[in-house]
């Protein structure tokens, strides 16, 4: 039992009540396969902890689901609020009657001969089989530079990160364009603030296309259901950063564009700090017209499937945007003269394993991993980019993911575990 009183047994043992967690918690009962949720916080803590007041989903209402469980509200393409997500999976655990153990915290996780030895601050859990669905974003990824910033400039995550009421007067400089960065940016710069924002490479995509939500174009043409052994370089798409999107009730476009036009400056990476000025590479335009490039491809792509597939006649003509805007080059910023007073780090997150005492993580504290079957016997992970598909990221991809899982601990436990992992559904 747990609280001191000796040494807990179960069969598995998943760590993290997030979706992903509770989506591998649901599949193991349907095998009663009997397990534990262990959850350091409550259900769906990160959303309740570590996001921005305005976020919303960048999915559509209609797209988030879960095993059995789907947006039901009068808004299907709409995009859920912070409490709205905390809402939905918490009423998924109800449903499920998921076994989580909420204030749990995992300190130690150890393989001691064919079980594994979880160590929590509640006691002590021996388990034959782990799921890891503890999330990919635990903890913000800052480049070392952020060391030479001057100390009269205020520095904070978008995990330190509520609203633009938490940062000082004057001008922010928002490192990176992904969907956190330009959000901010647009979101601090509405404000009253000026704002910069550092880009370097991003996705570019319009919010709609002819007419609909253009992750219904990425759902329907199959760019969601690449299996992770499909993906030529598999490294660098568990690395692309998430697109520019946002969710609104207008459905509206947040590209650098729009940011420009709200009087956004922007400048290229940063490559680091000398003599008190932050330096800038050159290479913003191509960077620019890379991901304009992509994005015309990828409309290409979504027109040919439209023709191929008899759908021309039910969507708008096909569009095309205008190339993003490159600014005039700025090489360098004064980070001394008052220009800038607060620096957003918007440059992506790792998870963290710190707890994890098996020698399942790289050098650059990944997961060793083939579509979440870990490199240690009984051993699965869930809820990290492109498990094992590209819709992996997103709430409605932890269902297959997590079902593809818990049929290999089914399997293991029964010791006959298909060896061609990359092939399970």
């Amino acid at each position: 039992m747990m609280g001191g009183r000796g040494v807990e047994r179960t069969t598995a043992v998943v760590i993290g009540a997030g979706h992903a967690g509770l989506a591998a918690s649901h599949f193991l009962s349907a095998r009663s396969i009997d397990h534990v949720v262990l959850e350091r916080g409550e259900v769906a803590n990160s959303w309740r902890r570590e996001r921005w007041d305005s976020l919303r989903l960048l999915t559509p209402n209609w797209q988030n689901r879960l095993p059995g469980h789907c947006y039901d509200g009068p808004e299907p393409d709409g995009y859920l609020a912070v409490p709205e997500v905390v809402e939905f999976i918490e009423r998924f655990a109800a449903v499920t009657c998921a076994p989580v153990r909420t204030g749990t915290e995992v300190t130690a996780l150890r393989l001691l001969g064919d079980q594994y030895q979880v160590v929590t601050n509640q006691g002590e859990i021996r388990c034959r089989t782990v799921v890891i669905a503890s999330g990919a974003c635990n903890l913000p990824s800052v480049p070392p530079l952020r060391a030479a910033v001057p100390a009269s400039i205020r520095q904070l995550t978008s995990f330190d990160y509520s609203g633009p009421a938490d940062l000082p007067e004057g001008g922010v400089l928002v490192v990176g364009a992904s969907a956190t960065g330009v959000q901010l940016a647009a979101e601090l710069q509405r404000s009253g603030r000026q704002v910069t924002i550092c880009v370097g490479e991003h996705v570019r995509l319009p919010r709609l296309y002819r007419g609909r939500d253009v992750l219904w174009w990425m759902d329907a043409t199959g760019v969601w259901d690449q299996r992770h052994d499909e993906v030529d370089d598999l490294d660098r798409a568990r690395r692309l950063p998430s697109p520019q999107l946002v969710g609104t009730p207008e459905r509206s476009t947040l590209d650098l564009n729009t940011l420009t036009a709200l009087g956004v400056q922007a400048v290229g990476r940063w490559t680091a700090v000398r003599d008190g000025r932050a330096l800038f590479s050159g290479g913003l335009r191509n960077v620019l017209a890379l991901a304009d490039l992509k994005l015309e491809r990828l409309l290409d792509s979504f027109d040919a499937w439209a023709e191929a597939n008899g759908r021309d006649a039910d969507a708008d003509p096909p569009e095309r945007h205008d190339p993003t805007r490159a600014p005039a080059p700025r090489w360098q910023l004064d980070l001394t003269g008052g220009e800038i007073r607060t620096i957003v780090w918007a440059t992506g997150y790792r998870p963290d394993y710190r707890w994890l005492d098996v020698p399942v993580v790289d050098d650059k504290g990944r997961l060793r991993h083939e579509g979440g079957v870990v490199d240690s016997p009984g051993m699965y992970a869930l809820g990290l980019p492109v498990l094992r598909r590209r819709r992996s990221t997103f709430i409605h991809g932890a269902e297959d993911d997590a079902r593809a899982v818990v049929d290999h601990l089914a399997q293991y436990l029964a010791g006959h575990v298909d060896s061609d992992v990359s092939r399970a559904a």
